[in-house]
């Protein structure tokens, strides 16, 4: 059954991230941009951990997840090249790595078995070794799995997130920038993962656009899109 407030979660996570990377169009706004977007990557985090709860404890091995982590894993290397064009500075891969990993650490949790947590720990060490590389670095790739123990365990668990959150956030160099500082954008970051879990338990009646299988498409495709605005501009 379709969920209508997980469908809210994942538009509030796309119109965040747009309105994080218009940055690169309007530097002039960097600071307050920066600040909204720091809802983007914890929501997406939040997506990926409604849907993991979702699935049957113990049917790890299944085709649903192997779609899903098919999707994920061709989109971090679609995402690849119009990320580099609009950061061509940066020193990370796209996000898309950091979910596929968070993905798979999410999965070990939610399963519980022997081998999803050795596949999980597996994952995590590999994460460790990349940590910077990975957009969001290894905290990131655990953010998902502390979400699902948070949709699992309501109310006092959200505060496990949202320090996760924080952590994830910690290492980027813009944090402390701008006239918001660090504690506008930290504030934020913490908020983010309390915020989505709340509206993932409200009962929504108005009726949302579904974020289908589209909403992959639309990560590189905005990166793309900017990229060549700013070209123009």
């Amino acid at each position: 059954m379709r969920s209508t407030s997980l469908d809210l979660v994942k538009w509030l996570a796309m119109l965040t991230m747009v309105i994080d990377h218009l940055r690169y169009l309007w530097p002039e706004a960097t600071a307050w941009l920066f600040v909204v977007g720091r809802f983007a990557f914890p929501l997406f985090c939040l997506g990926i951990a409604a849907n993991v709860s979702r699935s049957l404890p113990g049917d790890l091995y299944s085709e649903n997840n192997f779609r899903y982590l098919s999707w994920i894993l061709a989109f971090s290397l679609i995402s690849e090249m119009p990320y580099r064009a609009l950061s061509e500075m940066s020193n990370t891969l796209n996000v898309m790595p950091t979910l596929m990993l968070g993905l798979i650490v999410a999965w070990s949790v939610h399963h519980s078995d022997r081998t999803g947590l050795v596949l999980g720990l597996f994952t995590l060490t590999v994460s460790i070794v990349l940590h910077d590389r990975l957009m969001y670095g290894a905290f990131g790739v655990l953010l998902p799995a502390t979400m699902v123990l948070a949709v699992q365990r309501p109310w006092i668990t959200w505060l496990i997130p949202a320090v996760f959150s924080v952590l994830a956030n910690s290492r980027d160099g813009w944090i402390g920038a701008g006239p918001f500082g660090t504690w506008w954008a930290m504030a934020t970051t913490f908020a983010a993962p309390l915020v989505g879990l709340w509206l993932l338990r409200q009962k929504i009646t108005q009726h949302i656009w579904p974020v289908g299988r589209w909403g992959y498409y639309f990560y590189p495709g905005h990166l793309a899109v900017l990229a060549l605005l700013r070209v123009a501009l």
